[in-house]
């Protein structure tokens, strides 16, 4: 009875990291140029790849949606977030927290099937190389692009939807800098089951198995690597495979940290792992997929040759 009585939420509050003056400023600048790294580098990218013939391979269609997921997860979150830090009042309406919601659980769970994809395609190429052009084809390209997005709208109505079974009828403030479906599940005064339900099964079907397809993938490419007999050419693979490993261990590790855990078990570290996923990863992508590639850099020296 007392559920059926109560005053919907109309607005949420995001109690952010801090509440000192000083270290808001700090961390504002801090994210700030985190942001613009990640925005110039994304789209950086994307125009690289389409003003050079060169990069029209698997490869670099599969890192140019990379670079575009990364440009939308972030820019739901970020400027929020950035607003935050200068203003005194850190709310957000419903309506924009479902959709917060639904674009960040959409191209979140993107990512980690492009991740998947890209893993599996260095794994054919290194492991494969002969039935590489025929296996990683044009239109086997573009079907797993699209599955990769429709598997993230799946999961970004899923979430949406989990979200609409909740009841906020006691506090409005989200321990979080954005809102999160796993924040709002401890933060609901209803009962949780449908969204405790959509959120695991999401975390460990889509979650886990494209993990374990990154996995398996580099331990195949580690495998061949170790029967490269040039120690050059060993150092240098395995230089690549560490810190593309890097980046999606933070990525995935994080991630299921957040959405596997007990909705129940918050604390300060959550807010940390969160900045991880959201914020740093997507800076990450193109500076070790791209900066660290001798092809990306050829291209970006043909295209700046051409511009003079």
């Amino acid at each position: 009875m007392a559920e059926s009585n109560c005053t919907q939420a109309t607005e949420f509050s995001l109690m952010g990291f801090t509440e000192d003056p000083v270290t808001q400023v700090t961390l504002f600048l801090v994210f700030l140029l985190t942001y613009l790294v990640t925005i110039l580098g994304n789209l950086g990218i994307i125009a690289l790849l389409r003003a050079s013939p060169q990069l029209h391979s698997p490869m670099y269609y599969f890192l140019g949606n990379l670079a575009f997921v990364d440009v939308c997860s972030s820019t739901v979150i970020t400027p929020k977030m950035l607003v935050d830090f200068i203003s005194e009042k850190k709310g957000i309406a419903y309506a924009g927290c479902v959709a917060q919601v639904f674009i960040f659980h959409l191209f979140g769970m993107t990512e980690c099937f492009l991740l998947a994809v890209m893993a599996y395609d260095r794994y054919m190429a290194i492991c494969h190389p002969l039935v590489y052009p025929l296996v990683m084809s044009p239109k086997c390209c573009f079907q797993l692009v699209t599955g990769s997005y429709l598997v993230g709208l799946t999961n970004g109505m899923g979430q949406t939807i989990g979200m609409s079974s909740l009841s906020f009828c006691g506090s409005s403030v989200i321990d979080l800098f954005f809102c999160d479906i796993s924040a709002l599940v401890s933060l609901s005064t209803s009962d949780t089951t449908l969204s405790q339900v959509i959120l695991r099964t999401s975390a460990s079907l889509f979650g886990v198995s494209s993990s374990l397809v990154v996995l398996v993938s580099y331990v195949a490419i580690i495998s061949a690597i170790l029967s490269i007999s040039s120690a050059e050419g060993k150092r240098k693979a395995f230089s690549t495979c560490a810190s593309h490993l890097t980046t999606v261990s933070i990525f995935y590790g994080t991630s299921l940290f957040m959405y596997l855990k007990p909705s129940s078990d918050s604390s300060k570290e959550d807010k940390w792992a969160a900045v991880l996923y959201t914020v740093v990863t997507p800076m990450l992508n193109p500076l070790i997929y791209s900066l660290r590639n001798n092809e990306v850099k050829e291209a970006f020296r043909r295209l700046t040759k051409k511009m003079k």
